[in-house]
């Protein structure tokens, strides 16, 4: 089991990956335009799996799930 502090992270990042739902084809689009490696593929958002999309983009852009969502929040 995680510190509380890496389950604290990891709900924050879930609530803001839900929040996006609603704006997700912009939020990608600035995605693919920050990161040109970036496919449609990678940034495939479905219900209950957004741990996986993270870990596409974990993989693909080699940052922590922390910085992704800094990324993400930014834009």
């Amino acid at each position: 089991m995680y510190p509380t502090y890496y389950s604290t992270i990891e709900n924050n990042i879930m609530k803001n990956l839900t929040e996006l739902k609603g704006n997700w084809n912009e939020t990608k689009g600035k995605l693919k335009q920050r990161f040109a490696m970036l496919t449609d593929n990678d940034l495939l958002l479905v219900e209950g799996k957004q741990d996986e999309m993270l870990g596409r983009l974990q993989e693909k852009l080699g940052k922590t799930k922390e910085e992704i969502h800094k990324v993400i929040s930014e834009l």
